[in-house]
């Protein structure tokens, strides 16, 4: 009786942290599975500008750990003039001609190119829609740390749902007596979903 009271605790509070998400993700999912018919108009923001040429000197190419970076003055300069904070997921290439710099987010792809001769900078901002968002939140694409650890989170939350779920569906399987053959059919079908896929 204490675990039977336990599990139904355990089951609702899951219940309760998952929802939202379950929401989303049923969303997402549909929009996910259905993208290419679902139409959408990209709108692209492109700026240029020339670097100051007191920063200029900062385009000499750096060794080891800071390839990976711009210097953070040139940061704050960027961050300053195109309103794009850089974070450790994006990209930093250094080539003998320019510094390309790849930023993109969940429904959007940035990109910001230094040429390291002339100064001249090139920036680019595609917006893909909130279905393309919905589509990046869903598969954890350019999200960061933080949506990645919800998506944990909510993995678990699932896990103990469906856990505690059938610990319940085994207690009311005395009076039900299509509980079990419901269950399996379940299981059974996608099974079957499983293998005709990936064939």
């Amino acid at each position: 009786m204490i675990w039977h009271r336990r599990m139904q605790q355990w089951h609702w509070i899951s219940a309760g942290i998952c929802l939202a998400a379950l929401l989303l993700f049923s969303v997402s999912g549909l929009t996910l599975n259905h993208a290419a018919s679902i139409s959408a108009t990209p709108r692209v923001e492109r700026r240029g500008a020339d670097l100051p040429a007191s920063l200029r000197t900062l385009l000499v190419a750096p060794t080891g750990e800071g390839r990976d970076r711009l210097p953070p003055t040139l940061e704050r300069w960027v961050a300053q003039r195109f309103d794009l904070q850089l974070s450790d997921r994006d990209t930093v290439e250094w080539s003998d001609d320019e510094v390309y710099v790849s930023a993109p987010a969940a429904g959007r792809d940035t990109w910001l190119s230094i040429d390291r001769v002339s100064g001249a900078v090139e920036y680019e901002s595609t917006h893909r829609g909130v279905v393309a968002w919905l589509n990046d939140l869903h598969k954890g694409r350019h999200t960061g740390r933080l949506w990645q650890v919800f998506i944990d989170l909510v993995a678990v939350a699932c896990l103990v749902f469906a856990l505690t779920g059938l610990f319940l569906l085994q207690l009311a399987a005395r009076q039900r007596l299509a509980t079990w053959p419901v269950v399996g059919g379940g299981v059974l079908t996608l099974g079957v979903l499983m293998v005709l896929a990936s064939h």
